[in-house]
């Protein structure tokens, strides 16, 4: 079994944000594969089905971006998971909007939620699809920046962005993540 946490903060305010594109990830991959992520149990929305013969498990933390660990831990506990089968879905500054970069160990990189997974699972060590949304105009508050909504003109790159995370997901979960990082850092 594999298990999904893609990364936002909950309510209708933040689903269109920059900071919420793991949640439009996981979104969009559900309805690829008539996942209803609907299951309220620990701290997150989730959603159990099958994608390309491998039970998958795609959850939605419903703590905010600052304390997805809490969700994440939560969910190890109860359920008695590897972390070796957690793939985080999340948004970074540092790649480009249209672009993904697949890693499987890290610091958070000033990233709260992710700093949140380390503190909470106590290791740096998980696998991750880091989702472009770009950088802020220097001088733009970088809280200001992942809260907002994306421009018209990034349209095409947001979508090219969350089919290419849904396509790495797919792949990674029949092939090791090492062959899906060649596949999809290019």
């Amino acid at each position: 079994m594999k298990w999904i946490v893609g990364l936002g903060n909950p309510g209708s305010n933040y689903a269109k944000t920059r900071h919420n594109i793991g949640f439009m990830a996981l979104d969009r991959l559900a309805d690829r594969h008539n996942i209803s992520i609907t299951q309220n149990k620990c701290k997150a929305l989730i959603g159990e089905g099958n994608i390309g013969g491998v039970k998958t498990v795609l959850i939605k933390p419903m703590t905010y971006m600052n304390l997805s660990g809490e969700s994440v831990r939560a969910y190890m506990d109860f359920y008695k998971v590897n972390l070796e089968d957690l793939i985080v879905v999340y948004d970074d500054m540092d790649t480009e909007i249209g672009k993904v970069r697949l890693r499987y160990q890290g610091s958070a990189g000033g990233h709260n939620g992710i700093k949140s997974i380390i503190q909470h699972t106590g290791t740096q060590q998980f696998n991750r699809v880091r989702m472009g949304i770009s950088r802020p105009d220097p001088g733009h508050a970088i809280v200001d920046y992942v809260l907002s909504t994306f421009m018209k003109k990034e349209k095409e790159a947001l979508e090219q962005t969350i089919e290419q995370t849904c396509d790495a997901l797919e792949y990674s979960l029949t092939n090791t993540f090492e062959q899906t990082m060649a596949k999809f850092n290019g």
